[in-house]
């Protein structure tokens, strides 16, 4: 197919990359023209000079850009010079509202992924979609490329209210993770035979496997940055505040995530969690 790819950030090169491999015609588009420049180095396709250039011919349209309002303009340029029938995919994390807004203009998919960097570089992506049925059914199959789950969870927005769920999970678990760390560590324990003991149970967790040895070392200059998870939950609890959820225990790590920004650590993995307890050395 044709496509058009716009974000070329640690999620979004990858992820454009696979759709190349896979066959697939990509004219890509970054803000910095470098990126895409490098892009083009490593995957072949066409870089755009703008947003409206990458979206002239496509049949699909892909974004995987910062905020909101990124959302907006970008799709707003794109709309410009969209093909009739092309399907814009939107693979920020936004909020539910501008993922409605976008619906009503075109024919558009909310899917924020869950994964990470690992998950885009491997192509082992989780996708959340929210949309209308015959819409996703026709973005699905190039989605697929870089992904081990695509999910229709219900229409415009719902994608994004998933993704949701999944920050709020996620933040308990690496909050449990770091007070553990830190229990064994003040209790005198070997953290890695605490680890091999209680990995094997019902504590298991992605988190457990993959951070407890970076967490014990004070390791934090890799992964999802606390940056990124504060503007998400930032999203939770605006969403909150409309639906009546009560989310005490996101609005508290949300806290301490604060705190880990005050400690210089804007840019740390969300497993920094740990630092407040156990300060690196």
């Amino acid at each position: 197919m044709r496509l058009g790819f716009a974000g070329l950030g640690v999620m979004g090169f990858p992820m454009a990359g696979h759709l190349a491999r896979a066959g697939h015609e990509v004219v890509v588009y970054n803000r910095t023209a470098e990126k895409a420049r490098r892009w083009v180095e490593a995957h072949g396709g066409r870089a755009a000079a703008s947003v409206g250039e990458a979206a002239a011919a496509a049949e699909i349209f892909l974004l995987c850009v910062g905020n909101d309002d990124d959302v907006r303009q970008v799709v707003g340029e794109a709309l410009e010079t969209l093909p009739p029938g092309a399907i814009v995919v939107d693979h920020t994390t936004t909020s539910a509202v501008v993922a409605r807004e976008m619906a009503a203009k075109t024919a558009f998919i909310d899917a924020p992924v869950s994964g990470g960097q690992a998950g885009a570089e491997n192509g082992q992506l989780t996708i959340m979609c929210g949309a209308e049925p015959k819409v996703f059914e026709g973005a699905s199959p190039v989605l697929e490329v870089y992904a081990k789950a695509v999910r229709l969870m219900g229409g415009p927005g719902s994608g994004q209210l998933a993704k949701m769920v999944n920050q709020v999970c996620i933040a308990g678990v690496v909050q449990g993770l770091a007070e553990g760390l830190h229990f064994a560590r003040r209790a005198g324990l070997d953290p890695e035979l605490v680890y091999d003991a209680i990995s094997k149970g019902a504590a298991q967790s992605w988190q457990m496997d993959n951070r407890w040895k970076t967490m014990t070392e004070g390791r934090f200059d890799f992964g999802f940055a606390v940056d990124w998870m504060r503007k998400d939950l930032g999203l939770v609890l605006d969403e909150a505040g409309r639906n009546g959820a009560e989310l005490t225990l996101a609005r508290l790590v949300d806290g301490f995530y604060a705190e880990v920004q005050q400690m210089g650590g804007r840019r740390w993995d969300t497993s920094s969690l740990v630092a407040r307890l156990d300060p690196p050395k």
